[in-house]
Order: C-alpha cells, then sequence, then structure tokens
C-alpha cells in the first residue's frame, strides 16, 4: 500500500478561490432604530413566557364542612362563589403567605387512565393550610396523600374524575 501525505497548508494557501464579496446589503443590513426597542420587548416577552411555566405537584381533594380555616377561621366570604379553592400543602404554605393567593391549576397524568379532563384549567384560591389542625379534613387527605394542593370537591372535578384519590397537576400563581 502506498502511503499518501497532504500538506494542509498548502491546500488552504493554494487551492481556494478568494473569499467572495457580498454586495452591502447583506452585510450592512439593520433595523431602523424605532425597532429595537420593539424587537427587544418580544424577545425579552418570549424569553420570559418560556421561562414561567408552572409547577408540578400532586392534587388531592376534600369534602365539606371546610371551615374553619387557616387562613379566614370561620369567615363565610373567604370562598369564592365558584367554590374553586384548596388547602396548600407544606410546598405551597409559606408559613401562612399562600393565604388568597391564586394559581392556574391543570391535570396533567393519573395513576388510572382517562382520569385527567383534557384541557381544562381552573383558577383555585388558597384558604387552608392543609396541615393544620383547624382543618381536619385537609389534613387528613395531605397526610394520606402527600399532595400539594388539596381542592375542594367542586375544583378537583372540574380537572379530573374524582376516581382515584390524586392526580398529577401543574400549577402556577396568577
Amino acid at each position: 500500500m502506498e502511503e499518501i501525505s497532504v500538506d494542509f497548508d498548502g491546500i488552504y494557501a493554494h487551492n481556494f478561490p478568494p473569499p467572495l464579496h457580498l454586495p452591502n446589503m447583506f452585510i450592512k443590513r439593520s433595523l431602523p432604530a424605532h425597532l429595537h426597542p420593539c424587537l427587544l420587548l418580544v424577545l425579552t416577552s418570549a424569553f420570559f413566557a418560556f421561562m414561567a411555566r408552572g409547577d408540578v405537584g400532586t392534587a388531592s381533594y376534600y369534602s365539606p364542612p371546610y371551615q374553619p380555616t387557616e387562613c379566614y377561621g370561620g369567615e363565610p366570604s373567604q370562598f369564592p362563589s365558584s367554590d374553586l379553592f384548596a388547602a396548600a400543602g407544606d410546598g405551597v404554605w409559606d408559613n401562612g403567605a399562600a393565604c388568597g393567593r391564586q394559581y392556574l391549576v391543570r391535570c396533567i397524568s393519573a395513576s388510572k387512565s382517562g382520569t385527567c379532563i383534557p384541557e381544562r384549567t381552573i383558577q383555585i384560591k388558597i384558604v387552608d393550610y392543609a396541615l393544620s389542625s383547624t382543618s381536619a379534613a385537609a389534613a387528613f387527605k395531605q397526610s394520606v396523600t402527600g399532595a400539594t394542593l388539596v381542592l375542594s370537591q367542586t375544583a378537583f372535578r372540574t380537572i379530573a374524575n374524582p376516581c382515584v384519590a390524586s392526580v398529577n397537576v401543574e400549577f402556577q400563581q396568577v
């Protein structure tokens, strides 16, 4: 077999044509100055929309009585008229700062196929702490399932079939 040696310096120096000179319109083309802030705004918004995805956790549900709550005691006006509310688990509670926070919640999966209602997102209000001694129903459900959120029956049934004790959810503070 014959050995071939290649001189790469020679290839680059002698065998390639000189670089092409592109017309100025391709090299120096830029946006008008008044569009720069708009472009920056669009790019920044796209970046934050991409980064602002929700958290993932689990949700279970509990039944009445819903009062008293850790956040508002026995005040009946604490509950939204839609009955879409929840007790927060430890991951959301934040030493009580979660009281009154609103979250968008959607079911993403469950142990039983067909449990989640597709394309259904609800907005819930945090009214209680799931591990509170004043909310026995919420504390029981959270301790059994370890749920991030313990939804009211109405809230749970809006996003999932209650044939399972808990579902996996995506949630995002509003």
